[in-house]
């Protein structure tokens, strides 16, 4: 593998490492917030950075526009399959006072919570690929640095 090759699948992997805690965090978020209210906070504070991103990597419009539009598809990914806590907590709790529970009634509990993960982390996974696609090699550096920075682990 050249260097030139390494840089650019090390670059793919930090951006997507970046975004993908980013959305994770934010999905957390989304999904224990009361009406709405943290999801469109943490839905604003990615859009932010995002931007903030692009605005040093001197993204044009029609890539800002193709970005932006990756970022609603999570968002609506996220959207779609916030997990209800209160009714999956009902659902558990009706398990358990029924006469008899079989561990296979709480697998399938699980198993469509980690589906509706699984459906996230896919549309997150694309939303970068799409994202990384559309930057230029000099503009996906930017951004990666910019994560470095100002990501999860970054300095803020």
């Amino acid at each position: 593998m050249t260097r030139r090759t390494f840089q650019r699948v090390t670059t793919v992997v930090l951006i997507g490492a970046v975004i993908g805690g980013a959305a994770l965090v934010g999905a957390r978020a989304w999904a224990q917030g009361s009406g709405g209210m943290h999801a469109g906070m943490m839905k604003r504070m990615i859009s932010a950075a995002l931007d903030e991103a692009l605005d040093q990597a001197a993204v044009s419009a029609e890539q800002r526009t193709a970005i932006h539009a990756s970022r609603d598809r999570a968002f609506a990914a996220f959207e779609t399959n916030r997990p209800d806590r209160r009714a999956q907590r009902e659902q558990v709790l009706a398990l358990f006072e029924g006469d008899r529970l079989d561990a296979s009634q709480l697998q399938a509990v699980h198993a469509q919570m980690e589906q509706r993960h699984h459906t996230i982390r896919d549309a997150v996974a694309q939303a970068i690929v799409e994202i990384h696609d559309t930057l230029t090699p000099a503009q996906r550096q930017i951004v990666a640095n910019y994560a470095r920075t100002f990501g999860p682990h970054g300095m803020h």
